[in-house]
């Protein structure tokens, strides 16, 4: 579990690709105090294991299932990356709960700057979009920010100095891909709907028959 504060810009060493999956070798500093061999980095919004490091460095493995539906597979030596690890009991929860499990990758539309902050516009699929509501939290390549606008193509978040400073969101550029993860709460609320109409199916119980024993 992730807060979607980034703690390090860390940059991308090596990809060994296989068929399908990749090894992915990542220079950082800050992120491997502390850490042991089977510990969780959120990398671009993504949890992976740590496989193998020393003081300057760290590996994982990424399957082919995090290659489809994340911007991982078009990591090339050099690129920056967000970092971040794993949330400790007692540790403050400055952003909201990231489970690194993303949802799937949008694409950056548009910048626009306004005083000190710049707004990203990013596009994605209606079933992204329907997790995503104004004032919520939406994680972009693991960093926390909240929503701003929504639409039925995009939506909007803007971004503070701060944010600008410790994070690699800025260095994109126009169509870039970005990994998205929506907050986590409409899912399970939506999945606790979805059982509770089925049983509700289940049982025979429909309008009619709430109509014909006067309970609408």
């Amino acid at each position: 579990m992730f807060t979607g504060l980034v703690e390090e810009i860390g940059i991308v060493e090596s990809v060994v690709k296989s068929t399908k999956s990749s090894r992915i070798t990542i220079k950082a500093r800050k992120v491997l105090k502390g850490i042991k061999l089977g510990d969780s980095i959120c990398t671009n919004g993504v949890c992976l294991t740590v496989t193998s490091f020393d003081s300057n460095r760290f590996s994982v493995d990424v399957m082919a299932e995090t290659i489809r539906r994340s911007n991982l597979g078009h990591f090339l030596p050099g690129d920056e990356v967000n970092l971040e690890r794993a949330l400790r009991l007692g540790d403050s929860l400055g952003g909201h709960i990231v489970s690194g499990h993303i949802d799937g990758m949008g694409t950056i539309e548009n910048f626009q700057q306004e005083d000190n902050a710049v707004w990203i516009t990013v596009a994605t699929s209606p079933e992204i979009l329907k997790y995503i509501v104004p004032k919520g939290s939406i994680a972009i390549d693991g960093v926390s920010l909240t929503v701003a606008y929504v639409d039925d193509f995009a939506f909007k978040v803007s971004i503070i100095p701060h944010t600008k400073d410790m994070t690699t969101l800025l260095s994109k550029k126009i169509g870039d891909k970005v990994n998205l993860e929506c907050d986590m709460i409409g899912k399970y609320i939506e999945k606790l709907i979805e059982a509770k109409e089925q049983v509700v199916v289940n049982k025979g119980i429909d309008l009619k028959f709430l109509t014909e024993h006067g309970f609408a």
